[in-house]
Parts: C-alpha cells; sequence; structure tokens
C-alpha cells in the first residue's frame, strides 16, 4: 500500500473511532478550547494592565465547559457560551481573547447538528449580541467587522460541514444499493442455474427408471452434483459477507476465487449431463482474462445457458468466444422456440430476472448485451461484447 492509501487508511480509521466515540472526541474539543483560553493567563502581562486572576481564569472555564454537551444540545450549548462570555465581559476586568473560540465552536455546532428553526433563531441572536459585545468592549468598526467574519464563517463552515455528510450519507446508500444488487444477481445465478439443471434431471429420472436404470443412475448422480456445486458456491459467497470470520453454515467458508473462464469447460459438462447438447468454441486468442472480467464472463454464460434449459425446449446450443479489436465477444445461440411465440415454458413467480442480470454485469464491464432471434430468424441469442485491456496477452 502507498503513503496516499495508509494515509487514507488513518483517516477512516481515525473517523470511525471519532463516530463510535462522541463523548471523548467532544471532551478533547472542550480541553482545547480550554488550552487556547489559558494563554493570555499565563503570558506575561504589561505592567498597565490588570493582573488575570483566578475568578477570571474560572468564569473562562465555564464558557468551555458547556462544549461537552455540544452535540446533544447544540442551541442551549451556545446561550450557555454566550451567558458565560457576555458575564465575564461585565464583571470582571480579565484578559482579553484573541478569537472567541467558545462561541465559534458552539455555532459551529448549531450550523452543522441544529433543526432549521434553531439555526435561524442563532442568525438573530449573532446579530443582536455581537454588535452589543463590540460596543461593550473597543466600540470600533474594525472588531464589529471581524467578529461578525469569524461567526459568519463558523456557520458556513458548520453549513458545508452538513452538506458534505449528506452527501456522503448518500454515496453509501447507493453503494449498499449497488452491493445488495450484485449479491442478488450472485445469488440468482447460482440458485437459478443449478435448481433449473436439478429440475431437469428429475424429470428425466422417471422415465429413464423404466427404460434405462443405468441413464437414471446418471441422472441422480448430475442432481447430486449440481447440488453440492451450488453450496460450495453459496458457502463461499456467505462466508465473504461475514465479518471476517469466514464461518458458514457451521463451518469455514472456503475461500477460493470466483468461477472464470478456467470454469467454463465444467459448466458446459454439467449443462450437458441434462441432455442438452452444448458446443463450445473459441477464436481469436481468447485472452486470459482480469478476474473480475473473468468472473462476469462466467456468470452470463451460465445465465444464458440457464435461460436455454428452462424456457426455450432447445435441444442444442452453442457457445462462442471471440477476441478481436480489443474485445471479447461472447455468443450463446440455441435451436428452441426463440422470443414472442408464446411456447416457452411458463415462468413461475412472475418475469425472471436472468436477461436483465446479464445486461447488468456487461454494463459493470464498460460492455453491451442484446437478445433476440437467432440466425435465420431461428431459436434465440444472447450477444455481449466486453472490452480487453490491451495490457493483457494469452495464447489461443
Amino acid at each position: 500500500m502507498d503513503v496516499r492509501g495508509e494515509a487514507r487508511v488513518r483517516r477512516e480509521r481515525l473517523r470511525a473511532w471519532g463516530a463510535a466515540n462522541p463523548w471523548a472526541v467532544d471532551l478533547g474539543i472542550a480541553l482545547l478550547v480550554q488550552a487556547a483560553l489559558t494563554m493570555p493567563f499565563v503570558v506575561p502581562r504589561a505592567p498597565d494592565l490588570p493582573p488575570a486572576t483566578w475568578g477570571a481564569y474560572g468564569l473562562t472555564t465555564l464558557t468551555a465547559l458547556p462544549l461537552v454537551l455540544r452535540r446533544r444540545a447544540p442551541l442551549p450549548v451556545l446561550l450557555a457560551v454566550l451567558a458565560a462570555s457576555a458575564s465575564y465581559e461585565l464583571a470582571l476586568d480579565g484578559p482579553g481573547q484573541p478569537l472567541p473560540y467558545t462561541g465559534l465552536v458552539a455555532v459551529y455546532t448549531v450550523a452543522l447538528l441544529a433543526p432549521p428553526w434553531q439555526r435561524l433563531l442563532t442568525t438573530v441572536l449573532l446579530l443582536a449580541a455581537v454588535p452589543v459585545s463590540v460596543w461593550l468592549n473597543t466600540r470600533s468598526a474594525r472588531e464589529l467587522t471581524f467578529s461578525l467574519f469569524v461567526f459568519g464563517a463558523a456557520y458556513v463552515f458548520g453549513r458545508l460541514q452538513d452538506a458534505r455528510q449528506r452527501a456522503h450519507r448518500v454515496e453509501a446508500e447507493r453503494a449498499a444499493a449497488r452491493e445488495r444488487a450484485r449479491i442478488a444477481r450472485e445469488m440468482h445465478d447460482i440458485l437459478s442455474h443449478a435448481v433449473s439443471l436439478m429440475v431437469v434431471q428429475a424429470e428425466a429420472g422417471p422415465v429413464a427408471v423404466r427404460t434405462a436404470p443405468e441413464r437414471a443412475e446418471v441422472a441422480f448422480d448430475a442432481i447430486s452434483e449440481t447440488g453440492r456445486e451450488a453450496m460450495v458456491q453459496l458457502r463461499q459467497m456467505l462466508g465473504l459477507l461475514r465479518d471476517g470470520t469466514g464461518e458458514a453454515g457451521g463451518g469455514a467458508a472456503p475461500r477460493a476465487p470466483q468461477p472464470g473462464l478456467d470454469g467454463v469447460p465444467e459448466l458446459l459438462d454439467r449443462v450437458r449431463a441434462g441432455g442438452l447438447a452444448v458446443a463450445y468454441e473459441t477464436a481469436g486468442g481468447v485472452r486470459a482474462l482480469p478476474a473480475s472480467t473473468g468472473a462476469q464472463v462466467y456468470r452470463i454464460v451460465q445465465e444464458a445457458l440457464t435461460n436455454v434449459v428452462r424456457h426455450s425446449g432447445a435441444g442444442r446450443a452453442e457457445v462462442r468466444l471471440v477476441h478481436a479489436d480489443g474485445v471479447l465477444r461472447v455468443t450463446v445461440t440455441d435451436d428452441g422456440r426463440g422470443p414472442g411465440t408464446g411456447r416457452a415454458r411458463p415462468r413461475r413467480g412472475g418475469p425472471g430476472h436472468g436477461l436483465t442480470g446479464i445486461g447488468e454485469r456487461a454494463a459493470a464491464q464498460g460492455g453491451t448485451a442484446e437478445t433476440g432471434p437467432g440466425p435465420d430468424g431461428r431459436g434465440f441469442e444472447v450477444r455481449v461484447v466486453l472490452p480487453v485491456p490491451s495490457t493483457v496477452e494469452v495464447g489461443a
């Protein structure tokens, strides 16, 4: 990890710690403000100025102490700070402060956390309190302008931080929605493919038992193998979703990578075991894809074949992977009923999401997906085009 990455990780950890320990953060802010307020009391004063007293120092502490509660009650804390500051101005002639630290922190907190009516009340209150404070102190236009500027800046910074936090929350919600959609696609593809093959084999089993017992044994073995494969993939996914424990279903979930191009032949063998003849062809020097792209190609082929098994009534399908001109073309064609005939097996529970998922997977890799009639208008064809990084070299 580079220096920037390490710094980003440290910031994220610090932010997470602050979110988990707000009281500690607010206490630290109050102590920091108190340290700033202490400076005029420890720096030597001119002989013509009144000496700093413990009473004056104690009153400055009262202005900083409410900041510990600033998140829970932003407006009351601001009122308490203003009251303590007014008491300091009116009752004591202690050292002045270069900046109204406590007031600035309180105004920033109101702008960040308070509801709109409290923010409006704060604005009105500051427009009244700041001129009065300046009149009691120096009565100079310079101090009035400076005070209005710094309080206004604190308020603006609070509003900007609120907008930034809202944007982060929206982005986090969008990221969570994208992740939920991705997990839903993976679960759909795994279960839909496995269940479709198991249903086909189970339907063929009783017939095979009566006519060819040896074929029935093969069918039941295929059902068992398909079910085990689905369980393995589901355990991998569920294990990765847990908080790093790697446990799912009472045991450690395998951390094997998702299937990629190397897994396509095995996938086709499982489909062939269900009775569908599947041809497989590669051309143009199909490349060793990045892991993420290879996984998407595997899932696209898987879902396209699942669609063939469930809905087309086809006896034969063809899978072609062709690399040319910096793209990988994935084509899955069958000789089934084709779209729009009204003869496909009805989908239980409403329309499926397989073809939609294929389009989403292609778009996630910067590619496109099209579906429609096969060559010469017969059957059905899924056509996907994915860009392939030109820096990855592969043999055919």
